[in-house]
């Protein structure tokens, strides 16, 4: 008997169980699977599904090398045998060979895309496999021959001695394998600014516009191969919010904000995904001057109600990242562009100046989410703006007229009450400033405002 030890290996994230077997005159027992006590030596949360159970009845029965869509732990019930591993995923360890003998005191955690094969060495040997995600007839392996010198497997029982399926000697040498390809980043709400900025951001993303998937249909979230992805960023989002305060909108809103989230965390669960959905700064009543993540919810209006709604939801996930911003500009109307417009076109408009907060342009907050998924700091929730001094909307007019050649003074201040008398307008929180502090100690630095709106407006 041993202590339980999780050792790694030359391939990455393929890890070898030292685990303690209990004997006596009766025979021995194991704890072939034990969630608390592997994670705290490093094992991955892989959350397995199924069970397999493998028997070979002679010695030098020899499986195939394949490199399954899913991880797996694997063990041994009864026999010896001889683990051969190759890593078939794309990247600087593509074709690293690991080898470990056998037997019920060792496991292995063999991740995704990694390939696996088997030998035998006593008759009646059985493997267990626990996997975290369940078997299906439509799946296809990455595989490479037994027998490729450049993997150059020393097997105990030669090959030509073993028993093999005519297709595993069928299988095509390293040099002509396609590396498996790795789960994939899915972004929804693609059509909007955000999703233009992440589709830039994310160059290797699945980004799609709401044509391509309705967040609102359950049966989109049905039909989809979520087996491929392991991230889903969502940039989808009702942000009319005056309109979300009419009988059709208030609907939409609802549907888009909130409902939407409650069919994305369904599949999130059962497929392990990472989800990134973006928030506002509206789901706070803007009482406070600044406003952290732990701040409790209390939003002013329905777009705000249904954007809290829907961080709720997120936030029951284990995997999770919700990124909340303010004042988003970037590929499309916005209030930066109009100012430049009436700029250029002599109009001197008057601008509330009791609204505070910062500028968020979205190839920033792209860059901040790109942060997140490459660095993966704890789950959460993350405030993320542009860095700098909080402003009014009638200091970004000011700016934007001086940028644009106009005298700042023709900008003129009015009050949220005077500029919305006779307006059918929803109500918004006077202070919008977010506390960066949280992602710059991931290491993220944000751009100042001002550097982004000259970059913007150049």
């Amino acid at each position: 008997m041993t202590d339980l030890q999780v050792r790694t290996t030359a391939i990455a994230g393929l890890l070898v169980l030292d685990l303690p077997v209990h004997g006596d005159s009766r025979g021995w027992f194991k704890e072939g699977w034990q969630r608390e006590k592997m994670l705290a030596l490093g094992l991955p949360d892989f959350e397995p599904v199924q069970q397999n159970v493998s028997y070979n009845a002679t010695a030098g029965a020899t499986r195939g090398i394949h490199a399954e869509p899913w991880d797996k732990l694997v063990s041994l019930v009864t026999g010896r045998a001889f683990g051969a591993w190759v890593d078939l995923r794309p990247g600087d360890g593509f074709g690293t060979t690991v080898t470990v003998d056998l037997h019920p005191g060792v496991a292995v955690f063999v991740p995704r895309g990694v390939g696996n094969s088997y030998q035998a060495l006593e008759d009646g040997t059985a493997y267990s496999y626990l996997v975290n995600d369940h078997w299906r007839p439509d799946v296809a392996y990455t595989a490479v021959a037994l027998d490729d010198p450049e993997v150059a497997i020393a097997w105990p029982i030669p090959l030509d001695q073993a028993e093999v399926s005519a297709k595993d000697r069928a299988n095509p040498s390293l040099a002509e394998v396609t590396p498996m390809a790795p789960r994939r980043t899915l972004v929804l709400g693609g059509g909007g600014q955000l999703g233009r900025a992440l589709a830039a951001a994310l160059p290797a993303a699945d980004v799609r516009a709401s044509d391509a998937f309705d967040v609102t249909d359950p049966a989109a979230y049905a039909s989809f191969p979520w087996a491929e992805y392991d991230t889903v960023v969502n940039a989808a989002a009702y942000t009319a919010v005056d309109a979300a305060e009419t009988e059709d909108g208030r609907r939409t809103a609802w549907a888009v904000n909130a409902t939407a989230l409650t069919h994305l965390a369904q599949v999130a669960r059962r497929h392990r995904l990472t989800v990134v959905h973006v928030s506002s700064d509206y789901v706070f009543d803007g009482t406070r001057e600044v406003h952290d993540e732990d701040e409790p919810f209390s939003p002013l209006g329905v777009y705000g109600q249904s954007k809290a709604a829907g961080d709720a939801v997120v936030a029951t996930l284990e995997r999770h990242y919700v990124v909340r911003t303010s004042w988003v500009i970037g590929d499309g109307p916005n209030f930066v562009r109009t100012m430049a417009r009436l700029a250029r076109e002599g109009v001197s408009p008057a601008v509330v100046d009791d609204q505070v907060g910062r500028l968020t342009f979205t190839d920033e907050l792209a860059r901040g989410i790109e942060h997140l998924l490459r660095t993966r700091p704890p789950y959460g929730t993350y405030d993320l703006t542009g860095a700098g001094p909080a402003t009014s909307w009638y200091d970004v007019a000011r700016a934007v007229f001086a940028r644009c050649g106009r005298d700042p003074d023709d900008v003129s201040p009015t009050s949220t009450a005077a500029y919305g008398e006779g307006k059918a307008l929803a109500p918004r929180p006077a202070h919008s400033v977010l506390d960066l502090a949280k992602i710059e100690a991931t290491g993220f630095v944000p751009t100042p405002v001002a550097v982004s709106l000259d970059a913007y407006l150049s």
